[in-house]
């Protein structure tokens, strides 16, 4: 099986039945408490949903750098702004539906156009609030963010990676979108994977990735995912490697600042890209990566993800399969995107 050893994911990654799953919240919440713990600069700001976005393990430990701000968004980034202006570092969480969705405007200018140190964390992104339907469902959030000069998108693929991304963000010395999802999902990565911010990592592969050598055909594909949706790639590329197709999966939780090189030597090597997100296709991490190939080795591409539609009412797990976001569906985008037809099943 080839994972990548520098990766150093979790044993049982391929086992539904077995492996850990948590909410990537849950990790934020952790983040931000050690975070606070280790750095007094560092307030929270919350919009009436303290539990639900995990900030209420912070609110308990340090009441004194609490705000609750009520349902109020445009307030919640205007007032982190000011905190900023005077020298904290402030987290603000609310769903991602209404933080980016209803205060973009505060962001945009009283965030981003100063360019201080606001942390914004869009907590039940994506289609995984599954039965509070479209107007809940968050999936043109990353467009919003990514397009804001100043602004860092992060998008975590587990618990374990969103904790380090939140305590990774008080470095950056400027506006971070960090986006959670609300359901449990797969906790495939470990306490020592690598990760950093603007880095994007191999984690499944036939050589070693950190290699700098690189040549056409070196990989069959390259499928370059972000968020819990990563474990789906994984999937697919399991799936893959049993029919001699050779994938390289790269992990790109920074969609912005991109890593060009490695995209770009993913493409190289491959030749064709399949991208995988739990977002809209316009505008989204897919979009990011087809700009930095389309000015530097544009190659034939494949995108994951919703197409053009608003979200639906449905467990998360239904809605992801009905929006052809599954590993099945990747699977199949990787054989489209290759020319190669899927195999025929043998009846019995």
């Amino acid at each position: 099986m080839p994972i990548n050893p520098k990766a150093k994911l979790a044993e049982n990654i391929l086992d539904l039945k077995t492996i850990e799953q948590f909410p990537t919240r849950k990790g934020y919440g952790e983040g931000l408490l050690e975070a606070g713990e280790k750095n007094e600069k560092v307030v929270a700001l919350c919009a009436d949903l303290t539990e639900s976005t995990k900030m209420d393990l912070f609110a308990k430990k340090f009441p004194e750098r609490f705000i609750q701000m009520g349902v109020a968004e445009q307030n919640l980034a205007t007032v982190a702004a000011g905190l900023a202006n005077y020298g904290k570092i402030p987290f603000i969480s609310s769903y991602a539906m209404f933080s980016p969705g209803r205060n973009w405007e505060q962001i945009r200018t009283t965030i981003c156009y100063n360019n201080v140190p606001v942390k914004i964390a869009g907590s039940h992104s994506g289609v995984s609030v599954g039965p509070d339907g479209a107007t809940h469902q968050a999936i043109e959030d990353i467009a919003l963010m990514r397009a804001i000069p100043n602004m860092t998108v992060i998008y975590p693929a587990d618990m374990h990676e969103a904790k380090k991304a939140t305590i990774a963000a008080v470095g950056i010395d400027g506006p971070v979108y960090l986006r959670f999802a609300r359901e449990k999902t797969p906790v495939f990565t470990t306490a020592e994977t690598p990760f950093e911010i603007g880095r994007a990592e191999a984690i499944w592969d036939v050589e070693d990735s950190s290699s700098e050598t690189s040549g056409p055909q070196l990989i069959d594909v390259a499928i370059v995912a972000c968020g819990p949706l990563v474990h789906n790639a994984l999937l697919a590329a399991a799936e893959l490697e049993k029919e001699g197709i050779k994938v390289r999966v790269i992990n790109n939780h920074t969609i912005k600042p991109m890593d060009e090189k490695t995209i770009i030597k993913a493409a190289r090597d491959a030749g064709a890209v399949v991208t995988v997100e739990e977002h809209q296709v316009h505008g989204g991490m897919g979009s990011a990566v087809a700009e930095v190939l389309a000015k530097n080795y544009p190659v034939p591409m494949e995108f994951i993800g919703v197409q053009n539609r608003f979200g639906e009412s449905g467990t998360a797990s239904e809605l992801v399969e009905h929006f052809g976001m599954g590993a099945d569906s990747i699977k199949k985008a990787v054989l489209k995107v290759i020319g190669r037809k899927p195999q025929a099943v043998e009846k019995s």
